[in-house]
């Protein structure tokens, strides 16, 4: 079942040619940890993908420039439309922090409407991407729904290095080129709060996350 599900991954990232450069990186330098759990819903996921994470983190070499991401597979979960996983994902992330024992991460925010806001965990800040085979954007389409930790640092090292711009471009591009248009929900950290990103669903300036501390 494993063998299936990355095949599946690697299918979709790298066969179906996913506009996200970095996650074609990630997949031919296996450079990603894939933690697959049966649901979203049970304390039973919470406590198993806690652990991974801290496992993940403790593991993770910060003098890297290597681009590493955590991918949680939840196999067993289907979702009637993008609110319904956008409600599920932030049930899941507030579950998370409930069960955190460390304070948030200083390099970021920990208020959802704040520019500089990025959700944190053991003391790391992770940009979360929500996928689903729901959703809107072709991108996110992913074969089974899923929530991909990438940590906040390693966008700092892109942008140290000097690369992260003609990263970004280059993403861009080959979304529009996919679906044609650009995700209308990005923007650059600092410009506006990413929570309005994790779920891949399109929210207006009237939505509220329904994440507290």
């Amino acid at each position: 079942m494993i063998q299936t599900i990355e095949k599946e991954f690697k299918n979709f990232i790298l066969k179906q040619n996913h506009p996200c450069v970095m996650a074609q990186t990630v997949f031919k330098m296996n450079t990603y940890h894939l933690g697959i759990y049966e649901t979203m819903r049970t304390e039973d996921t919470l406590l198993k993908l806690k652990a991974d994470l801290n496992k993940y983190l403790e593991n993770y070499n910060h003098e890297t420039p290597d681009f590493e991401t955590f991918i949680a597979c939840f196999k067993d979960d289907w979702f009637e439309d993008e609110l319904a996983f956008e409600t599920c994902l932030w049930e899941l992330l507030q579950h998370l922090h409930a069960l955190d024992p460390q304070p948030w991460d200083a390099a970021v925010s920990n208020d959802v409407s704040s520019p500089e806001f990025s959700f944190s965990l053991f003391g790391n800040a992770f940009y979360v991407v929500g996928m689903h085979p729901k959703s809107s954007r072709l991108a996110r389409r992913s074969p089974y729904p899923t929530l991909v930790f990438n940590l906040h640092s390693q966008f700092e090292k892109l942008r140290d290095m000097g690369v992260y711009q003609k990263i970004k471009r280059r993403i861009r591009q080959r979304d529009k080129k996919l679906q044609g248009s650009i995700n209308p929900m990005l923007q650059d950290f600092g410009a506006e709060s990413e929570a309005k990103q994790y779920s891949g669903r399109h929210v207006g300036r009237s939505w509220k996350c329904p994440f507290h501390q």
